[in-house]
């Protein structure tokens, strides 16, 4: 298991799109957060926070994590290499799985250059520290189990093509629909009576109330349920292959 997480991350740091994904990331995020002189920007907010940053990074990582996921399993299939992959001599989840630790270690990488934000911030609070520690920390958890729904998507979405780009499109309208699409649709009058249950289902109530700096356990359930449900089907996915 250990060296087939290995190659997945060799596979995606050796490769160009990979310092091309995260550099995207970075730049997206410090021009709206540094440069860009809208609500976003840092400098100008009046307090000490970076909340606008938890606000835009779901819309970035809709694109970037399915830009991660897309070969995971799209690429081995197209490859023919999905035969030997799975005459490994571990199951078919722990594949699967490996695949999706690789993709959220991936994730963590881009974020580490975003503490940054956090200590700015903490330097330029009157006083020094001045800023919401436990929301910053609640923030980036409730980020992270976000990132984990959507790297899950996108490992789904890679099983069920070999196409790269059909992979990419379907995990970012899976996640768009997890994310805001069951909400907005709450929203709607022939949805009225579900709009409760839609609300709950979609991933935003959810990041919102660990933004908050709040752990419920509800919440972390709530990912941790998703993640596996996404985890499953691919597997389903993947044990009736036909090739």
């Amino acid at each position: 298991m250990f060296s087939l997480l290995k190659k997945e991350l060799n596979t995606f740091l050796q490769s160009a799109i990979g310092y091309i994904v995260m550099t995207v990331f970075l730049v997206v995020m410090s021009f709206f957060l540094w440069i860009d002189e809208g609500d976003s920007n840092l400098l100008t907010a009046g307090y000490a926070t970076i909340q606008p940053f938890f606000s835009i990074s779901p819309w970035i990582f809709m694109f970037l994590i399915p830009a991660i996921t897309m070969r995971s399993f799209a690429e081995e299939k197209r490859t023919g290499t999905i035969e030997l992959l799975f005459t490994r001599p571990i199951s078919d989840f722990s594949i699967i799985f490996t695949k999706y630790l690789a993709g959220i270690l991936l994730v963590i990488v881009a974020l580490l250059p975003t503490l940054i934000y956090y200590l700015s911030i903490y330097q330029l609070g009157k006083p020094i520290g001045n800023i919401d520690s436990g929301e910053v920390v609640g923030s980036y958890l409730g980020l992270l189990f976000l990132a984990s729904v959507f790297v899950s998507i996108g490992i789904f979405a890679s099983s069920i093509t070999n196409d790269q780009i059909v992979a990419f499109v379907v995990a970012v309208f899976l996640c768009f629909v997890m994310y805001i699409g069951l909400e907005s649709f709450s929203k709607l009058v022939g949805f009225k009576g579900l709009d409760f249950i839609l609300i709950n289902i979609g991933i935003n109530e959810h990041y919102m109330s660990l933004s908050r700096g709040v752990i419920d356990t509800r919440d972390v359930f709530y990912f941790v349920a998703v993640t596996g449900i996404f985890l499953l089907l691919t597997e389903l996915k993947l044990k009736s292959r036909m090739w």
